[in-house]
């Protein structure tokens, strides 16, 4: 038996998302929690979600609802997928931890991922999974130009070197307030598939340049949506 082959299908068995918790949380995090704190929800762009396919999204981030927005709009009751999240290894410690690992959720080092990881990343966009990796790699809710990791560029361009024919979302996301408050309005826009026809060894850059001003626009979107436009020109 192939032993990559044989350790790829390991992979896999041991990232499988719980069957009983999953509908437990989604029922909990969008139907109790989402619902009832926010006054209204918007989406934007929606045609530029992908319904089939191996697929990145790549959302900036503002909140710590942010997770729950984004699956209450891409997850398994809106497209019939569920989205894997890519997260730090500290988020992935304790209860907390175990609670996130049941719902499919694995650590990565956007710096230095290793080598598990990878593979982990490689084996569920070839059985066309939706990730989700934010590319800022924490919070931010102060306006100033968007600075990423280039995890998502690299992983993405690894993905394709095998064959596997990776889309990457950008995802805008918007609250009325930074700190959201009871019965704000929120909003997410999904821009335009981001390009990855560059080649070379600026690849990785360009990738993440064309990102970053995708992200811009896609926020802006959002942010308007929710009437809280940037405070100043981030161009």
């Amino acid at each position: 038996m192939n032993v990559r082959n044989e350790r790829s299908k390991q992979n896999r068995r041991g990232k499988k998302i719980n069957p009983y918790l999953a509908p437990l949380a989604i029922l909990l995090t969008q139907d109790i929690f989402l619902r009832g704190y926010f006054g209204q929800t918007k989406v934007l762009g929606k045609s530029h979600l992908p319904s089939s396919g191996p697929l990145i999204l790549a959302p900036v981030h503002r909140a710590r609802w942010d997770s729950i927005l984004l699956s209450y709009f891409t997850g398994r009751r809106a497209t019939g997928r569920d989205c894997r999240f890519m997260v730090t290894h500290n988020e992935m410690k304790g209860i907390q931890g175990w609670f996130l690992n049941q719902l499919g959720c694995f650590p990565i080092d956007q710096d230095r991922p290793s080598i598990t990881s990878l593979r982990l990343v490689i084996d569920l966009l070839a059985d066309h999974e939706q990730l989700v990796m934010f590319p800022e790699g924490r919070i931010s809710r102060v306006d100033h130009s968007i600075k990423l990791y280039t995890g998502i560029a690299r992983l993405a361009l690894m993905a394709q070197r095998v064959g596997i024919p990776v889309q990457i979302v950008p995802v805008g996301i918007g609250y009325s307030h930074p700190f959201p408050l009871p019965h704000d309005q929120a909003a997410i826009c999904f821009g335009p598939p981001i390009s990855l026809s560059s080649k070379g060894d600026n690849a990785v850059t360009e990738i993440n340049a064309n990102l970053i001003d995708s992200l811009h626009s896609a926020e802006l979107a959002a942010r308007l949506a929710v009437g809280r436009p940037y405070q100043k020109d981030l161009t």
